[in-house]
């Protein structure tokens, strides 16, 4: 008779699978494969399901050391083991809607080019859930490129960012463009900037143009701070140039372009 270890190892090794190749498929580490294969431990019901899946073998024959064929036709099922098999299916099609893991074969610095894992059900994620890659794509994302309900990263796009350049419902960044932006250069309907701001309600510690402005330079309908310019009757976009030069003559340009944009654009 065979133990599920012994088990595994071979149908590990028939597919042509390394630990670490099969710990990817199933979304964990290569160690608990190892202990799997040593008999140290077993894998819990939701993995049991994913072996059976992936190795196209029943999960009966997994866990029934009596059972030594990974294929064997039925010709007659008594009804509780009918029933046992169904529910075992209904469990498996259940737990695959779980979740959706893929990393990209290339790697750079260690880390996938491409990470992905999507999960139905976020709070059941756990740490191996999080995409991490150099381009991350999921629930909880952190790369060099991150996408996701959460997404932290250089380019970081999300739900709730954080990056050197973020955008999200909720963005901080070194640049940050959200409906609440807070950085060093925050752009959306409520914007906080340690140095500029641009919104609806704007707060900048350098300048800020908003509807609302207060920055020690301020543009707006709105304004307060050491130097203000009013929108009163409208703005024209080279009037807030000249204003904000004269008394940042060192903005950089492309900032200077984009400050003035919006104040001549305030509605």
């Amino acid at each position: 008779m065979k133990t599920f270890s012994e088990k595994l190892l071979e149908l590990r090794r028939r597919e042509g699978l390394s630990q670490e190749q099969l710990a990817d498929r199933l979304g964990v580490t290569r160690q608990s494969v190892s202990k799997w294969e040593s008999g140290a431990a077993v894998p819990e019901l939701t993995k049991l399901v994913a072996l059976s899946d992936l190795f196209s073998v029943s999960v009966d024959y997994l866990v029934k050391d009596r059972l030594e064929e990974p294929e064997r036709p039925v010709t007659e099922s008594s009804p509780s083991t009918a029933r046992l098999e169904e529910q075992v299916e209904e469990i498996s099609r259940y737990f695959r809607g779980w979740t959706c893991f893929w990393d990209s074969k290339t790697k750079i610095f260690g880390l996938p080019l491409v990470s992905v894992r999507f999960h139905l059900r976020p709070h059941m994620m756990r740490n191996r859930d999080t995409a991490k890659g150099i381009i991350a794509i999921g629930n909880v994302a952190i790369g060099v490129v991150a996408l996701g309900a959460l997404s932290v990263g250089g380019l970081s796009i999300g739900l709730f960012s954080v990056g050197l350049l973020s955008l999200g419902c909720l963005a901080f960044g070194l640049a940050a463009l959200g409906p609440v932006a807070i950085g060093l250069l925050a752009f959306g309907p409520v914007a906080l900037g340690l140095w500029y701001a641009g919104g609806v309600a704007a707060v900048g510690g350098k300048i800020a143009v908003g509807v609302a402005a207060v920055g020690e330079t301020a543009v707006g309908y709105d304004a307060a701070g050491i130097h203000m310019l009013l929108w009163g009757d409208g703005l024209s976009q080279a009037e807030v140039e000249a204003f904000l030069l004269e008394h940042h003559p060192n903005l950089w340009k492309p900032i200077l372009k984009l400050l003035a944009f919006f104040g001549a654009n305030i509605k």
